[in-house]
């Protein structure tokens, strides 16, 4: 680690430092996550919602996870973790990817970088619901009704990550209302 940063703590997972009296979050031996947007031959929009203890609530997102943070999973590409992660939380697989944009989620706070890839010629290999510990909804969402369908939830009051209606814009859903 370079002389100017000071780490201020850390955890299992993270990391905090401080670089020029600016604090930030590090992950630990991981910098890439993957964000997946992936639509069933059926039209429909592969949606996840979980449990995240950041905010204290569930939060509809779509699937994604870390690059790399399997045991002997370091230097994993980014479209193994996509399919490994697609598999898991929503029990499909992709024929294809394509990397679609890179970019981070939170550069004031994190050291962290997202890169959205879409899924293609998906087919269905399981239940999905995540692995180990993880308990995932998987919400299968007509693409034609997504919008609606998500200002409907936080209408109700549930949380949706904003990475979502980017996803949208990529997947060529209709604009929402």
């Amino acid at each position: 680690m370079a002389d100017d940063v000071e780490v201020l703590g850390e955890g299992r997972h993270l990391r905090l430092l401080r670089r020029r009296g600016w604090e930030f979050v590090t992950r630990r031996g991981v910098r890439d996550i993957v964000v997946l947007i992936a639509v069933t031959p059926g039209g429909e929009l592969l949606l996840v919602e979980q449990h995240r203890e950041a905010v204290g609530a569930a939060v509809i997102e779509l699937p994604a996870g870390l690059a790399g943070d399997e045991p002997g999973a370091a230097g994993e590409g980014l479209e193994d973790a996509a399919q490994r992660e697609l598999r898991e939380e929503t029990g499909w697989e992709a024929t294809t990817w394509e990397r679609l944009a890179s970019g981070p989620p939170s550069a004031g706070a994190s050291s962290e970088v997202v890169t959205l890839l879409r899924g293609r010629g998906l087919v269905r290999r399981g239940p999905g619901g995540g692995a180990g510990d993880e308990r995932i909804r998987v919400h299968t969402v007509p693409l034609a009704a997504a919008a609606g369908w998500l200002g409907a939830q936080q209408a109700a009051g549930r949380l949706v990550d904003p990475k979502v209606w980017a996803g949208l814009w990529f997947a060529g859903a209709p604009p929402g209302q």
